[in-house]
């Protein structure tokens, strides 16, 4: 292993030994940070920059970067909030950027018989948006993170100013049928042991045709080492934590969107959707039924090549799409 791979590995092992020790920035809210605003979120600014909120759903890691009125970006499974650090590198200039990681996955603790489904998830959130005293949000989703913004949107219309989904579940198309395999094997326990421990202990077949690269990346080279890293490290780290994620897939059996679709249509929060369309997991016809689901849809944007997790790729479309969509020039 070259030492560079070595290094990047190390520093996501000390993250995750932080998560199962001292937390050292547990906290019921804290103020944005304005000096790391300039740093590049690699891996290593990432884990220095995560945050704690304490609630009754447990410790909540997040990020919080910039200033003004907030986004809450929503990351896609199995990822954590680093999928988001080219999109708020270009955001936080003009708002402030919370990412925070769902229960379950990333560096998130889960308070014990807590569940895991996607009710709970946008429970969740809100709490941590009251401890963070934020009443309102742009929201910005991904993938199981675009099924809980729209549950969002359904309960809490009054919290959204605007939002911006990409490739994502969708009323009449969750689970995806290429979750089935994933959740057959969590409700055994065993899909992270088969799936994901090799991923993590082989970045390259992460990458490969029997990897989530090809499955979810239109480019070879993603995820990257220090992605990997970073996404499936906390996955493994310790039995409880290969249960939780397991925990998270099987949740995902049930398709709550089922029922919202009056809710969508009076919403009146400008929503704008950008699809990639190389997806394998979602098809463009659930970009459709977004657009007509919603009340006051912007429309589709279609990315030709683009597959699943494009925005972890296309940051620079994510930060146009959401200035736009917020009239920042």
């Amino acid at each position: 292993m070259q030492r560079r791979n070595f290094l990047v590995m190390a520093a996501s092992a000390i993250a995750v030994g932080t998560i199962g020790g001292g937390l050292s920035r547990i906290a019921g809210a804290t103020a944005p940070s304005l000096a790391t605003a300039s740093r590049p979120l690699d891996a290593a600014a990432f884990h220095a920059a995560r945050r704690f909120a304490k609630t009754r759903f447990g410790n909540i890691a997040y990020i919080d970067r910039g200033a003004g009125d907030a986004v809450l970006f929503l990351h896609g499974f199995p990822l954590n909030s680093f999928q988001w650090r080219g999109a708020i590198e270009r955001l936080s200039p003009y708002r402030r950027c919370i990412a925070p990681d769902f229960m379950g996955l990333g560096y998130t603790q889960v308070a014990h018989g807590q569940s895991l489904a996607p009710e709970a998830q946008v429970a969740m959130l809100v709490t941590l948006l009251d401890r963070l005293s934020i009443k309102t949000v742009d929201l910005i989703a991904n993938d199981s993170g675009g099924q809980a913004a729209q549950l969002f949107v359904a309960r809490h219309p009054e919290r959204v100013r605007t939002l911006l989904l990409s490739n994502c579940d969708t009323e009449i198309n969750s689970p995806p049928a290429a979750m089935a395999p994933v959740i057959a094997l969590a409700k055994q326990n065993q899909w992270v042991d088969q799936w994901i421990a090799p991923w993590q202990a082989d970045p390259a077949l992460a990458r490969s045709a029997q990897g989530i690269g090809a499955m979810c990346y239109a480019d070879p080279a993603n995820p990257s080492d220090e992605a990997v890293a970073t996404y499936f490290t906390p996955l493994v780290s310790t039995p409880q934590r290969r249960e939780l994620a397991n925990g998270y897939a099987v949740a995902l059996a049930r398709n709550p969107l089922v029922g919202i679709a009056a809710a969508l249509k009076r919403s009146k929060v400008p929503t704008r959707i950008v699809w990639g369309m190389a997806d394998t997991i979602f098809a463009p016809t659930d970009a459709e039924h977004l657009d007509r689901a919603f009340g006051n849809s912007r429309g589709v944007r279609r990315l030709d090549g683009s597959k699943l997790f494009w925005p972890e790729e296309r940051p620079d479309v994510i930060a146009e799409e959401a200035r736009q969509l917020w009239g920042v020039a």
